[in-house]
């Protein structure tokens, strides 16, 4: 169509302004020579402005064919319904956007690899093997490449299903280390952010309906061939088994002796010598302080002949002990039959039935948190000295000669 503006009448242009040239064209001009066109039109009623180009770029003939296209889409006709071309444009920007800044951020692998560097330092060889080995099993394969912001509940589904009834312990590490993760580099200005892989009532429901969980105690050897074992256990060599009957005689957890350290052993403390294990190699996330017994004593006295390791238990490499190398020794030995970890369970017994210290002083001993948080709340205490009485008492029992503890037994 003809329209009222002429090609001098554009080149002339320098009063800022629009300057119609019919059927929604319209010359916009902001300086000298700052001259653009634009085609005007109204959607939905709403008024819109949609650019055409430069003039320098877009001749008056270019600009009208240009104008008359975009009239067609925006108008439509009898197979094709007409478009908002102004908001067509934003969305493509806003998806375009999204994109950039989708590639910028760094995936879920990148992501737990950061946080698993950053609290190295801080772990025992049980979490250092687990966490990376466990991420690259089971989380990897399905949102190892998705941003945070991309996983959704769906995904740990996913990768939790095949083990949710076989293996339940790893799925439930997998799932607490993932929302870990997320939660780590998660906005906290983010008032809408909800961590895809907490436990919600929609994903248990989603997942298959695991059978109640029957208790199984780690299996420990009664206390009255304590005496008896200790004797076999004296008559073992190794480190390994020096580092059992240290945990013996202070009923400490497996990873707490593997981990001791030389700077955490504390003989001059004014009560008695002590050993400082801290919060962050211990159960409860809390310092503990362990009173030795001469008997503890005795087995730091024998390996610190010579002793150049940072750690009390090392293997010929010098290297820190796995976790694994005190159960080994009770397979040599012929007590395959019960674990390290009950151990515990021996001194506990022991201590319910043949000794008159309070239940506070037993948990103690042994680091458990109490279940009553009103009891816990009245027992901030150490009862360091109380516990040093028990130590001993119970270091006392099982260096009794196995026919005396039989009679005492009897008794």
């Amino acid at each position: 169509m003809v329209g009222k503006l002429k090609p001098l009448d554009v080149e002339r242009a320098t009063q800022p302004g629009k300057y119609a040239d019919g059927g929604g064209l319209y010359l916009i001009v902001t300086g000298l020579s700052a001259k653009s066109w634009s085609y005007r039109y109204w959607k939905d009623g709403k008024e819109r402005w949609h650019g055409l180009g430069s003039f320098k770029e877009v001749s008056l003939k270019s600009a009208r064919l240009a104008r008359d296209a975009a009239r067609l889409r925006v108008k439509g006709d009898r197979n094709t319904a007409g478009i908002d071309i102004v908001q067509e444009r934003r969305n493509a920007r806003q998806e375009a956007k999204a994109v950039e800044s989708q590639n910028a951020a760094p995936t879920f692998e990148e992501c737990a690899e950061v946080y698993i560097r950053a609290q190295w330092s801080t772990w025992s060889e049980k979490h250092r093997d687990q966490w990376p080995s466990s991420l690259k099993r089971y989380a990897y394969p399905a949102i190892g490449k998705l941003t945070i912001a991309e996983i959704k509940p769906s995904h740990i589904h996913q990768l939790l299903e095949p083990i949710w009834l076989t293996k339940r312990e790893t799925a439930n590490r997998v799932r607490g280390r993932i929302e870990t993760i997320i939660a780590k580099n998660a906005n906290i200005d983010d008032p809408d952010f909800r961590n895809p892989a907490e436990l919600t009532k929609q994903l248990q429901e989603k997942l298959p309906k695991r059978p109640k969980r029957v208790i199984r105690h780690h299996p420990a050897l009664p206390y009255s061939d304590a005496a008896q074992f200790l004797i076999d256990l004296r008559a073992t060599e190794g480190r390994a088994a020096m580092a059992l009957r240290f945990l013996i005689f202070t009923v400490c957890r497996t990873n707490e002796i593997v981990g001791a350290k030389w700077t955490e052993i504390d003989r001059a403390f004014p009560t008695g010598p002590v050993w400082r294990i801290p919060g962050e190699r211990m159960k409860m996330d809390q310092d503990h302080c362990v009173p030795l017994n001469q008997p503890a004593l005795d087995v730091l006295d024998e390996l610190g002949k010579g002793q150049q390791s940072e750690f009390i238990f090392t293997n010929p490499e010098g290297l820190q002990f796995s976790e694994n190398a005190m159960l080994a020794v009770l397979d040599r030995m012929g007590y395959g039959h019960v674990t390290v970890h009950g151990f515990r369970a021996t001194f506990a017994t022991w201590a319910e039935e043949c000794t008159d210290f309070p239940d506070g002083v037993r948990e103690a001993a042994l680091a458990h948190k109490y279940k009553s948080e009103t009891t816990a709340a009245y027992q901030r205490g150490a009862k360091l000295e109380k516990r040093r009485a028990l130590m001993d008492d119970w270091a006392y029992f099982i260096r009794m000669p196995p026919k005396v503890m039989q009679l005492v037994r009897s008794s």
